[in-house]
């Protein structure tokens, strides 16, 4: 029986934030800081050996304000500015994807949520067997979670994760939809990117109000009638903050529909070069990765060779 198909869609602007933190002081021979770099390709590794893609694609956030800044100018206001030795990573990172032969995406006015999003919904809509996974450390994308995709999170440095499925998200916020998170959020508001939700509205509130109500629409509709199930200082709160809950709903709900031109056989991964990515890694320095990226390397090919036999044409994008 032929397996079925998996796309890995890697949310890389995450991980490398994530790998940055996580990883000790690490500097090439060049004494250039490869830390990030490391970590990311670490992670990269893990996790194309543990899922067996046969398609991957990554996406990436740019410094440039994007479409929610211009909606609230304090989005992500909080947030500390991104350190040099950080940034001056990210041209490697995507020189090592491209050695691993996964092409990325990143587009101006958008964030990588956005990409991952729009992506999974083609993917979903064009070819509705597949298997995706979100490779993440951001909990935004459980929003996009249902019956074919799953979101992995990278815990606590880079070694511990959680996989979400239906069950999983419905277990973690009481029996809430995926796609109620978002209104879940708009009440509660995120400290991180500065979303404002309701003032004075916590997690446990906005999880009861969203579970009893179903939504943010629904909920104000009931307070219109005066709802005797919201208390009234519930009821304040909602009134004086409501313009901030549906702006929240604007920043929180990903985009699925941003333009992107690719067709999904464009990210199949079984054409890289194995002496392009070993050569990579070792001109960063990361020898035992190139180990791996080899053993790796082998593995996926005679495996690929299997799977392309036995797979039909593919409806493309």
């Amino acid at each position: 029986m032929t397996p079925k198909r998996k796309l890995l869609i890697i949310d890389s602007s995450a991980l490398i934030h994530r790998a940055y933190h996580a990883i000790p002081f690490l500097k090439n021979k060049k004494g250039e800081k490869v830390n990030a770099v490391y970590g990311f390709c670490s992670i990269i590794l893990r996790f194309l050996k543990e899922l067996q893609p046969s398609f991957v694609v990554a996406a990436f956030d740019l410094p440039a304000p994007t479409f929610r800044h211009q909606q609230f100018d304090g989005y992500k206001a909080k947030r500390p500015k991104t350190p040099a030795d950080l940034s001056s990573q990210m041209p490697k990172t995507k020189e090592a994807l491209m050695s691993f032969g996964i092409s990325f995406f990143e587009k101006k006015g958008f964030e990588a949520d956005d990409i991952i999003g729009t992506i999974s919904q083609r993917a979903r809509r064009a070819n509705p067997n597949l298997e995706i996974v979100l490779l993440s450390g951001d909990r935004d994308l459980l929003q996009l979670v249902d019956q074919n995709i799953l979101v992995y999170l990278l815990g606590r440095g880079v070694k511990n994760t959680f996989s979400y499925d239906l069950k999983r998200v419905r277990e973690r916020y009481e029996g809430l939809e995926p796609k109620q998170l978002i209104d879940y959020k708009s009440l509660k508001g995120d400290a991180s990117d500065n979303i404002p939700g309701v003032r004075g509205i916590g997690e446990k509130m906005a999880l009861y109000l969203i579970k009893h109500f179903g939504s943010l629409n629904n909920l104000y509709s009931a307070l219109e009638k005066d709802s005797p199930k919201i208390s009234k200082r519930i009821k304040e709160l909602l009134r004086e903050y409501k313009e901030d809950a549906f702006l929240s709903r604007e920043l929180v709900r990903i985009k699925k529909d941003i333009p992107i031109d690719f067709k999904l056989d464009m990210l199949r991964w079984d054409s890289f070069g194995k002496e392009k990515l070993n050569n990579t890694l070792k001109e960063l320095g990361f020898k035992g990765l190139a180990a791996r990226g080899e053993a790796l390397i082998v593995s996926e090919g005679e495996e690929k060779q299997q799977e392309v036999q036995g797979q039909e044409n593919l409806r493309l994008f």
